[in-house]
């Protein structure tokens, strides 16, 4: 047996004190960049790691149902509910200018094809927003009345502002009645060929619809319907309360504007039950002293009964019919009238209201009658009962 079978059986005591120490096997880096050989690196101390929130344990019964928080419900109310609340078409589409209608601004405007529009002027927009005071809200029915000592151009102002209503409310129906006893001329101002009158309204058993109305009715071409009084002196039919009243209570069904021309006489009994629902009242006077003196006499006539109600919705008219009165006494008159309280009109001379023919509207009337006649029907649409009131 050799040496080195020897050495095979032998069975080694410990390890050889003279073999190499073995060393880990090096692991190779992926990458461009090694790094710094491993093991610990020089920096700050280590802290230990904080310890995690302590929850508070929930409670031994159920868990509490969920509720998500609530909208701001003003929030909300101030806000559109939908894409198209938001979008509003005057923040989108240009509002365009109002072009003037009459004087230099309106040649220059159509001189310019439409390049240069100035607007209307300050008179144009006074007299629009006078219009739009005219076509007001009215709830219900509205009765004016209008009363002037015979000559002063009571009827020829009554039959102005039915035009003037009739102009500007055409969806609603404005009727002029005749009341004044000593044979009016209201029918021939309106409509000479009204045939009716308030014996044939008042008679007729079988007026259920506005067209059975409508025959016993005249109209001019401004749309304003017309109740004569006694066409012919011959018959001399006298017109008595109850007539009026049931004349006027069927007209009430079909008219929202009623114009009730009354007698001169404030005594009359006629007059009188006109004066029981009226809800405006225009006195007329001449811009003389004798006119004045009548319509002041009225007005004392209406505070002494106790008609204080109706004496601040009046409107006193300085109606200048002839064209004769002097710039002084009507601004003395004025000053007297409003000293009391009352809305002074004055409506200056028109030669086209002059002859006393047919009123077919305010389109005939010179621009400075007409703004006064807008004026005064303005003034009592102050008076419209409505539902904000």
């Amino acid at each position: 047996m050799t040496d080195r079978d020897d050495t095979l059986r032998r069975e080694p005591d410990g390890p050889d004190p003279t073999a190499p120490t073995p060393q880990p096997p090096v692991v190779p880096t992926r990458g461009f960049d090694a790094g710094p050989p491993p093991g610990p690196r020089p920096g700050p101390p280590s802290r230990p790691a904080p310890w995690p929130p302590v929850r508070p344990a929930p409670p031994s019964g159920p868990w509490p149902p969920h509720h998500p928080a609530e909208p701001d419900t003003a929030s909300l109310a101030a806000q559109p509910g939908s894409y198209a609340e938001r979008i509003r078409p005057a923040d989108l589409v240009p509002v365009r200018k109002p072009t003037p209608q009459r004087g230099w601004r309106r040649a220059l405007y159509a001189a310019s094809f439409g390049l240069i529009n100035l607007g209307p002027s300050p008179a144009e927009r006074r007299l629009a927003a006078l219009e739009a005071a005219v076509r007001a809200p009215l709830r219900g029915h509205f009765k004016i009345g209008v009363m002037g000592k015979g000559g002063v151009g009571k009827t020829t102002v009554s039959a102005c502002i039915g035009s003037v209503f009739a102009e500007l409310r055409q969806d609603d129906r404005v009727v002029a009645v005749d009341a004044d006893t000593a044979f009016g001329k209201l029918g021939s101002r309106v409509d000479p060929r009204a045939q009716g009158s308030f014996w044939e309204l008042a008679g007729d058993q079988h007026l259920e619809t506005f067209a059975d109305v409508r025959n016993r009715v005249g109209s001019n071409a401004a749309g304003l319907f017309v109740l004569a009084g006694e066409a012919t002196p011959a018959r001399r039919r006298v017109l008595d309360p109850a007539i009026y009243r049931e004349a006027t209570s069927r007209l009430d069904r079909h008219f929202t504007i009623s114009i009730i021309d009354c007698s001169s006489t404030m005594d009359a009994p006629v007059t009188q039950e006109a004066l029981r629902d009226l809800d405006a009242l225009v006195v007329v006077s001449s811009p003389w002293v004798d006119g004045a003196a009548a319509a002041g006499q009225t007005l004392d006539w209406l505070a002494a009964r106790g008609l204080n109600g109706l004496l601040h919705r009046t409107i006193v008219v300085l109606n200048d019919s002839d064209g004769h009165a002097d710039k002084k006494t009507k601004t003395v008159l004025a000053q007297q009238f409003s000293g009391h309280g009352q809305l002074i009109v004055e409506v200056p001379f028109d030669g086209n209201l002059r002859p006393g023919g047919v009123i077919e509207g305010t389109g005939g009337l010179s621009p400075a009658a007409r703004g006064k006649f807008l004026e005064i029907c303005a003034a009592l649409a102050a008076h419209f009962p409505n539902a904000t009131r």
